[in-house]
C-alpha cells in the first residue's frame, strides 16, 4: 500500500504533509504535489496533516488515475522536504470539483 494525493490538492498546495514525511517522498509541481509512490513506506502521518484532504491510500476506490499522476510527476518534478507557502487563494479552491480538469499544470514547482 502507498498514499497518493489526489485533485483536491491542485490549487491549494498547503504542505503540512512535507513537514511529518519521514522518508521525504514529496515532490511538488506547479499546483499541486505527488507522492512517489516507491519511496512511500505507508505510515499514513501525512493523510491527517491535509487541510483539504487530498491524501487517500492507494486501496480506496477510483484511486488508479492518481497512482498514475502520482508515479509519473514524482520522477519529474523537484522532491521537497520543508513546508512552503501555500498559495494565497488556497482556501478560495477547497472543496471545490473538477480541478484536474480545469487547474492542473505539469510544470515543475520551485522545490
Amino acid at each position: 500500500m502507498t498514499y497518493l494525493v489526489t485533485e483536491a490538492c491542485i490549487k491549494c498546495k498547503y504542505m503540512d504533509c512535507v513537514e511529518v514525511c519521514p522518508v521525504d517522498c514529496f515532490y511538488e509541481g506547479e499546483t499541486m504535489l505527488v507522492i512517489h509512490p516507491d519511496e512511500c513506506i505507508d505510515c499514513g502521518v501525512c493523510e491527517p496533516e491535509c487541510p483539504p484532504e487530498a491524501i487517500v491510500p492507494d486501496t480506496e476506490p477510483e484511486v488508479e488515475r492518481w497512482a498514475e499522476v502520482n508515479r509519473e510527476f514524482a520522477e519529474k518534478w523537484p522532491n521537497i522536504t520543508r513546508k512552503g507557502e501555500a498559495p494565497a487563494d488556497a482556501d478560495e479552491f477547497k472543496g471545490m470539483a473538477g480541478k484536474f480538469e480545469k487547474f492542473f499544470s505539469d510544470k515543475p514547482g520551485k522545490g
